[in-house]
């Protein structure tokens, strides 16, 4: 029986110690509980342990889960979004974290005109030009947010990036590092549709690293559920 409070305290435990020794606040931190392949039951779970905020891989899964959570959260679309799946979610999100597409970036904006909503959106980046991840690459990002600057129903709020996945947690310290120069080189640019204000990076193998290298949202799954089966 795997015990949620006590794998959330760690979580809690190890983003502290890592804010201490970058001399961060911890309540600057937002973490994503992500909730891949559970149920709503177990999210229902962690919702009473006081998670505010669900990150999904998948539309279909969350278009499953989402009428079946009765509490007051803040769903993340954390994975690879098609455009034609845009509809489906667009209002039932706070923030999708993966943007990397002026063909994506313009459907939200027309869907979420289409629901008088104003989309928050993050930019993801391709950081160590993996051919197995999305991603926009890190020298086009200035020239992509131009690009996307003038859609009036989104809100670009910050970068996103999913890093290699490798044993030592160290090896990705280079890939955040690079990720937050580029977060706090981009806030300088000037458009209506820019408020950089997070930076999504770090899950359960490297969250530590992250925060110590300036994430303010990390996305964590398997450090509170446990191993997938």
């Amino acid at each position: 029986m795997i015990n949620y409070a006590q794998n959330l305290e760690k979580v809690y435990s190890n983003m502290r110690a890592a804010c201490e020794k970058s001399e961060r606040t911890f309540s600057d931190i937002k973490l994503v509980a992500v909730t891949k392949t559970q149920d709503s039951a177990k999210i229902s779970e962690l919702i009473k342990l006081g998670i505010k905020d669900i990150g999904e891989n998948r539309v279909q899964e969350m278009l499953e889960k989402h009428p079946l959570i009765e509490h007051d959260v803040n769903w993340h679309m954390i994975g690879h979004l098609q455009t034609n799946k845009v509809k489906s979610i667009v209002d039932k999100v706070s923030l999708i974290h993966s943007v990397e597409s002026y063909k994506l970036a313009k459907e939200i904006d027309k869907q979420a005109k289409a629901h008088e909503k104003i989309m928050e959106i993050l930019v993801e980046i391709n950081i160590a030009g993996e051919e197995s991840k999305y991603g926009i690459e890190p020298g086009e990002l200035n020239a992509f947010l131009k690009e996307i600057a003038g859609f009036e129903n989104i809100m670009i709020k910050g970068l996103m990036c999913m890093a290699p996945n490798v044993e030592n947690p160290e090896e990705n310290r280079l890939y955040f590092r690079k990720m937050r120069q580029m977060f706090v080189d981009s806030g300088d640019l000037s458009a209506n549709n820019i408020n950089m204000k997070y930076l999504s990076m770090g899950m359960t193998n490297d969250y530590e690293v992250a925060i110590e290298e300036g994430a303010n949202i990390i996305r964590v799954g398997t450090g509170i559920f446990g191993p997938r089966s």
